[in-house]
């Protein structure tokens, strides 16, 4: 199995003024694409090759960093470009998503408010996401390119249906150190719809 950068639904100007189009076009064509190659040169030739990437992943005490890194970062990107929507198409969570968010956190507002606070206590860089764990919403961050899929490494384990890239190569250009600028940003830009598909897909698996 040879992994591919996957197309995107939108162009790098879509997400103006909250991503400018530079760091858009670097972070894919250089970033993801970086994480798409390597991986694929990694797994040649080895047991891991005709695996699917969560099945790659969820061996993830994954000896070779190697490979959980690019593993990491070939997964992580792609659920990150499919839960983007420009703001000019985003609506709000349906009313199906927002009574899952109620069940859990009590209000949407208090999601979003957690989420935001776990994101930015994310020291360094990392992700932080909304997962799904026996069949129940989950917030949790890992480090570098790690994610809760990923079992035996000592992160809070789950299905992620919606993650916030927080490396620097994500929003540096535009925000410099003002992370949490980026993260008020990314609420603008979130495809509920496909944060929902992912919820149902989830709770099934």
């Amino acid at each position: 199995m040879s992994f591919k950068l996957p197309k995107l639904s939108y162009l790098y100007k879509d997400f103006e003024p909250y991503i400018d189009q530079k760091t858009m076009k670097i972070h894919y064509l250089k970033h993801h694409a970086g994480y798409t190659n390597n991986l694929n040169q990694v797994i040649n030739g080895t047991d891991m090759e005709n695996l699917s990437i969560k099945e790659i992943l969820r061996r993830a005490n994954i000896e070779n960093s190697i490979i959980r890194n690019n593993s990491g970062g070939f997964y992580n990107h792609n659920l990150f470009w499919e839960i983007l929507i420009p703001h000019s198409k985003s609506i709000p969570p349906s009313k199906y998503l927002n009574e899952v968010f109620k069940k859990k956190f009590k209000t949407f507002d208090l999601f979003k408010e957690k989420f935001t606070t776990v994101a930015m206590n994310c020291f360094g860089s990392g992700w932080a996401w909304l997962c799904v764990k026996e069949k129940e919403l989950t917030i949790c961050s890992t480090e570098n390119q790690d994610n809760p899929l990923m079992l035996g490494i000592g992160y809070e384990e789950g299905i992620p249906i919606l993650g916030l890239d927080l490396w620097e190569h994500a929003y540096y250009l535009q925000y410099q150190n003002r992370r949490i600028d980026y993260i008020y940003s990314f609420w603008n830009i979130i495809n509920w719809k496909k944060v929902e598909e992912n919820y149902n897909c989830s709770i099934v698996e």
